[in-house]
């Protein structure tokens, strides 16, 4: 299908000297195509199962919302059931939404959209990782994963499609890595990033009210498991992990009504929810040639994230942490204080100072170990750091204003540049019109918010730094394989 006008993302990456790799589009899959893998996986009735599964409200990760449409609005509210997306793939640009299905088309795309290279996750597969049934789940990574290698395959050298890798448990995490990258041969793949696990006390004494009391396993604080072998593999088998999981149904994303009230922000709180959990168990510190991507949340929530660290590092290391140590209060000055000041606000009172809420020594009310920051490997400001910015990357869609403050370093604390890696989300609401997306991203430029250079970083430096950190040969056989190489013998590393 002959390109009849040049697009104005096609007239941008004509005029760079660069190349244009997407880190995070979206292919939406062909479903009978994807049912019939499921069932060579799978055996007879795993695809009634897979859909009874993912359509009546069995997926504790999204709060039961897939089963919102069978209910009325009555029972919405009184079983506060969360709306799900709608409408969320295009329509009336049909040539888009097929382009998406078609790897063939959108081979053929490409540099309409001014792209060299995409990164293709799922859309349906999304959900595979989170499904509550392990059987199923199982069986619909493998499915997805097994599709996607294949209906990609002749199509590499610009589509790179992703693996999604269930991490229910360790030992789901370590099998389905192994398939997708040994077997199939896939170079990018996507942990779930959270599984939602029933509070044990509840179970146990209300079991009719625990699906509604639960805790979020990040993997790395107070889990269960030792996730520590996942890491491991994914150093052993040469891949970064990404991430691309969902928040909607968490705290206030709630409604019963609008799925917008419940959509923003929710990539980044999921994806902030497991990058502070690696950080404060010291993932980084035990493998630090570990690289990890958390996606479609915006550079934005690791700018804030950064600082946070460093602000609350200045605040509470184990130094620090002794200004708020309740035993270094010196009572007798507060009894004196008390009585000089205290006027009428203490008068007659100050017998029962010591239970005084602010006056009261209570050193039982801290954990053993006081310094939070313990297994993260921190002894300095620095090391928050060189930890995070080199580790962490974060996928920023194209039209996100948000996106400059990477590159801010008159904000970012020790002058730094966040690692933002380009993202179409090209297949989703998102972008209503493909050929649009990197004249969008181009626009900071053109506005003077970012320079050349960074732009540079933004679509080129830090996906090839990305995908390459744990796998050198990442773009091997890509259109691009070139311009990375001398990107790296340049010493971008």
């Amino acid at each position: 299908m002959a390109m009849t006008h040049t697009s104005k993302s096609a007239e941008v990456r004509q005029r760079l000297s660069h190349p244009v790799i997407d880190s995070d589009g979206h292919t939406v899959e062909f479903e009978p195509g994807v049912m019939d893998y499921l069932q060579k996986v799978g055996g007879p009735g795993i695809v009634e199962r897979y859909k009874t599964e993912r359509s009546t409200g069995m997926l504790s990760s999204l709060g039961g919302m897939l089963s919102w449409h069978r209910l009325s609005p009555q029972e919405r509210r009184e079983q506060r059931v969360t709306v799900p997306p709608w409408w969320a793939l295009p329509a009336k640009n049909t040539l888009d939404r097929v382009t998406a299905m078609l790897p063939k088309l959108m081979y053929e795309r490409l540099d309409e959209m001014g792209l060299d290279v995409t990164v293709a996750y799922p859309t349906f597969g999304l959900l595979a990782p989170h499904l509550d049934d392990e059987e199923i789940r199982r069986a619909a990574c493998r499915a997805f994963n097994s599709y996607h290698a294949d209906v990609f395959r002749e199509y590499n050298d610009r589509i790179i499609p992703v693996a999604v890798i269930p991490m229910h448990t360790p030992q789901e995490a370590l099998e389905e890595l192994d398939y997708a990258v040994t077997t199939l041969g896939m170079k990018a793949v996507m942990l779930a990033g959270h599984v939602v696990r029933p509070v044990p006390h509840v179970q146990r004494t209300a079991p009719e009210a625990a699906k509604y009391a639960y805790w979020l396993d990040t993997f790395c604080l107070d889990s269960d498991y030792d996730y520590d072998p996942v890491w491991a593999k994914c150093v052993e088998l040469n891949v970064a992990p990404t991430f691309h999981s969902a928040g909607m149904g968490w705290g206030h994303r709630t409604s019963t009504s609008t799925y917008m009230y419940n959509h923003i922000g929710h990539f980044a709180e999921a994806g902030e929810a497991l990058c502070k959990a690696m950080f404060f168990s010291g993932v980084q510190k035990r493998f630090p040639t570990l690289t990890c991507a958390f996606l479609e949340g915006g550079v934005s929530t690791g700018a804030r994230l950064y600082a946070d660290l460093i602000a609350r590092w200045k605040k509470r290391n184990p130094e620090a942490i002794e200004n708020y140590n309740p035993a270094n209060l010196y009572m007798e000055l507060v009894v004196d204080l008390c009585q000089r000041y205290g006027g009428r606000v203490t008068e007659g009172k100050l017998d029962r100072l010591g239970v005084a809420s602010g006056a009261t020594i209570n050193t039982k009310a801290a954990p053993d170990n006081t310094n939070d920051f313990a297994r993260s490997g921190v002894s300095k400001e620095e090391d928050i750091r060189d930890l995070f910015v080199p580790r962490f990357y974060f996928g920023c869609e194209a039209d996100d204003p948000m996106n400059a403050i990477a590159f801010n370093t008159k904000v970012n604390p020790f002058g730094q540049k966040i690692k933002a890696v380009y993202s179409s989300d090209i297949g989703h609401w998102d972008v209503p019109d493909m050929t649009e997306v990197t004249e969008e991203a181009y626009e900071l430029v053109e506005h003077g918010v970012i320079s050349e250079a960074d732009f540079r970083d933004f679509v080129f430096t830090n996906p090839t730094t990305l995908w390459t950190g744990m796998n050198p040969d990442f773009f091997k056989g890509t259109v691009v394989e070139a311009q990375v190489s001398q990107l790296l013998a340049n010493g971008t590393h």
